[in-house]
């Protein structure tokens, strides 16, 4: 994959970049924030993938969640891709929950959605291996992300053992299956196969987890998502009954947004940062 720098600003020492390239896997053109710390000019440094919820590109992460201090501070390289396929050919829906701007971090099989609508083989294997052929960059990897981008870096995680050294997520749709968003999104995308489903619902991927890779969440508590869209109840009960390790912390007065993700990004650079020593 050869990839075109777009944008390129120094910040906490490392550089904020923006790339540009075609991806096989989406079948249409792609942007991706990459930032590296000062310390991948001596060597290569760990690589933490955050992924974006719904309406959102590679901009809202790397310009509001104030991610880059704490990424310098560790050493970390922060990728953080688009959240969903685009241009004239791809398919769309009328309202921000489908299509462009929604992936859902999954493999869509339903058309007209199953030619571009891939994110999920984009995350784990396309873009990875660009990031990873950066001599600056190891295979060392963490994952996490944002509601959409949350339910992502859960399901990922939790379907490639072995491939991620820590997740975490803020406000993630932890039952999609469940929930209104998830619902509108898998029918479309993954027809209505429960079965297929199941296989992008975290509360039900961790009964079967071949790993058990403990799973960091912050959820706010003034969120306006979390009664009908969230619910983090259902991924705590799965995970008590899995035996699933589990830390959710509900942030009082926190909403959805960036100023909620803002708030506590550098404890969660730092729990990845731990993981990737």
């Amino acid at each position: 994959m050869t990839a075109e720098r777009i944008e390129h600003r120094a910040c906490f020492g490392g550089w904020q970049d923006v790339y540009r390239h075609e991806s096989e896997v989406l079948g249409c053109e792609m942007t991706v924030g990459v930032y590296l710390p000062p310390q991948a000019e001596q060597g290569p440094c760990p690589v933490l993938y955050w992924l974006s919820g719904l309406t959102c590109t590679e901009q809202n992460f790397i310009t509001k969640a104030g991610a880059q201090r704490y990424a310098a501070e560790h050493g970390i390289i922060l990728v953080a891709p688009d959240t969903s396929p685009r241009g004239d050919a791809v398919a769309d829906a009328d309202g921000y929950d489908l299509g462009k701007g929604a992936g859902f971090y999954l493999n869509a099989t339903r058309e007209p959605w199953a030619r571009h609508y891939r994110m999920y083989d984009y995350i784990v294997e396309e873009l990875p291996a660009w990031v990873e052929a950066d001599p600056a960059a190891s295979d060392v990897r963490a994952i996490s992300g944002h509601s959409m981008g949350g339910h992502g870096a859960l399901t990922i995680a939790l379907k490639n053992p072995g491939r991620y050294r820590s997740v975490s997520a803020f406000s993630p749709i932890v039952a999609p299956s469940q929930v209104p968003w998830g619902q509108k999104a898998f029918a479309a995308y993954l027809g209505d196969d429960q079965e297929a489903w199941q296989q992008y619902d975290a509360t039900a991927l961790v009964v079967d987890a071949k790993e058990r890779l403990p799973l960091l969440i912050d959820q706010g508590g003034a969120d306006e998502f979390l009664d009908n869209q969230l619910r983090p109840q259902l991924l705590q009960a799965a995970c008590e009954a899995a035996g699933h390790p589990l830390e959710l912390r509900i942030q009082p007065g926190y909403d959805h947004s960036y100023y909620f993700i803002s708030s506590f990004i550098g404890e969660h650079i730092a729990h990845h940062a731990k993981a990737m020593r």
